[in-house]
């Protein structure tokens, strides 16, 4: 009899367990599920709606092309599902292939070697036709790219440690201690007494002492995940991020237009004078409307085409995922002190407990009468003088360290999302140097209570850096406004 009700006793705890923190796993699993759809659906619309209003609108241009824009939306798929991609090299280079791509184009009259393409892209970053624009849209597309996929991650190890550590296994001495008090009074002709609500804390925090030590991590966890939370809201949010870009690249084209004939002069002066192509020897006029200027961008108006459509569409998902985002942060909210209240939870639970109120109609463990022995604090140590569980505070429990471990490192990693940076790509000889994937934010571009820290990426083909458009020629084609629009029209249906 003793043996069975040994193991009912542990097979209802086990029970009440998994129950109570039914709430918090639940939390995670289907919010992880919620803003991951969420976001998955934003670029695979984003590249949808680009691709085909491209290919209805340049035709052959575009496709002859498309494997530039198909291969940004691949890194930044397979960036946000945990690839091992640095995002600003990852930038740079597509800065870097589209320039190419657009260099030759705006001077057909020409034949580009490979090496005269790299000189190019060399000089583009000293001469920087685009002006600044390159290294603010990088800040604003890293950050918000890191946030989100580092939110999804700490969605995912919330998940993970709830599941694991909600699946205990009593010690023998915590089993002993239940047993005695779930089943004792119905050897002492007692089966309607309950226990005593003091009586079953001390059992309870002697039983989850190892899961009340990762509460510090928890909270600190819960802490980082509601600060990515609140950038996901704010300053990091795509929507945000969306509607000054095309501003900035209506003006960075503007500009690139003004000074074509100095940046293409510098050009052919550094790198040489590129060979003519020989079909195209014969002089080649500029377009009559190769003089019409690109209008500066009013965000008042609306575009009459699919585009418009695409980016209501968008800004509709974004904004489904920022309700998503508060919703999860309330929740987040209410699981912090989780594992050290998880005693207290179970107690409160009539099933278990006489309830706090009845003090003296209850079963102390001995008999029908109160509960004298203190409550002891919370954590593995403070279970030494535990009047009721024999607990061995010299052997932590190393599958709850191991959660520690996880909630920690992660916990870093939030930190770092938190102020722009990916640190995947940081710097392990010099932990405080903050270099990493993400870039760090000047004041112009960022709110100065931010402490951003500019990082440097891997050197991978290093003499790439950001180059955003081609240096020109004076003789400009029709094809011409074609690309550079067509460079524009991919950063606003990419944000």
């Amino acid at each position: 009899m003793e043996d069975k009700l040994s193991q009912q006793s542990k097979l209802e705890f086990e029970n009440l367990v998994e129950e109570t923190s039914h709430f918090v796993r639940t939390t995670f699993v289907s919010r992880h599920k919620k803003f991951d759809e969420f976001f998955r659906e934003l670029l695979e619309n984003a590249e949808r709606s680009l691709n085909n209003m491209f290919v209805r609108t340049y035709g052959m241009l575009y496709m002859q092309n498309s494997e530039v824009f198909q291969d940004l939306f691949t890194e930044l798929k397979r960036y946000y599902t945990g690839g091992n991609v640095n995002l600003e090299e990852m930038l740079n280079d597509f800065w870097a292939r589209l320039l190419e791509r657009m260099f030759q184009l705006i001077n057909p009259q020409y034949h580009f070697s490979e090496d005269y393409l790299e000189c190019v892209s060399k000089y583009t970053d000293q001469l920087k036709p685009f002006g600044d624009v390159p290294r603010k849209l990088k800040v604003q597309v890293t950050r918000a790219f890191i946030a989100a996929r580092t939110f999804v991650q700490g969605l995912t190890v919330g998940r993970e440690v709830a599941n694991r550590v909600s699946k205990v296994s009593p010690t023998p001495g915590c089993i002993r201690a239940l047993m005695k008090m779930l089943y004792c009074p119905y050897c002492r002709g007692l089966p309607t007494v309950k226990p005593c609500n003091n009586y079953c804390l001390n059992v309870m925090k002697g039983c989850l002492a190892n899961q009340a030590d990762l509460d510090t991590e928890w909270n600190l966890f819960i802490d980082a995940m509601l600060l990515v939370a609140e950038r996901l809201e704010g300053p990091f949010n795509i929507e945000s991020v969306m509607d000054p870009i095309d501003v900035k690249i209506s003006e960075a084209i503007m500009n690139m237009q003004e000074n074509s004939m100095q940046v293409s002069a510098k050009v052919f002066q550094g790198c040489g004078q590129p060979k003519p192509a020989p079909a195209l020897r014969s002089s080649r006029s500029v377009p009559e409307n190769f003089n019409t200027r690109f209008r500066p961008y009013n965000p008042e108006e609306q575009p009459t085409t699919a585009a418009g459509t695409s980016l209501d569409r968008l800004r509709t998902i974004w904004r489904t995922m920022q309700h998503g985002v508060t919703d999860i942060k309330e929740k987040l909210k209410l699981s912090k002190k989780f594992w050290s209240t998880l005693p207290y939870t179970i107690c409160k639970d009539e099933r278990v407990t006489a309830g706090p109120s009845i003090e003296e109609d209850c079963w102390n463990g001995h008999a029908k009468a109160r509960y004298l022995p203190e409550i002891m604090n919370d954590g593995l140590t403070n279970q030494i003088n535990n009047p009721e569980v024999d607990v061995d505070i010299t052997r932590p429990d190393t599958f709850i360290r191991q959660q520690i471990m996880a909630l920690r490192v992660m916990t870093n990693k939030l930190k770092n999302a938190y102020n722009g940076n990916d640190v995947n790509f940081q710097d392990t000889s010099d932990e405080t140097s903050g270099s990493g994937s993400g870039s760090g934010c000047t004041d112009d571009i960022c709110p100065t209570e931010f402490d951003f820290v500019t990082t440097e990426a891997p050197p991978v083909d290093s003499d790439r850096r950001e180059v955003e458009a081609s240096a020109t020629q004076p003789g400009w084609s029709l094809q011409t406004l074609l690309i550079i629009f067509l460079s524009l029209l991919l950063q606003r249906q990419w944000r």
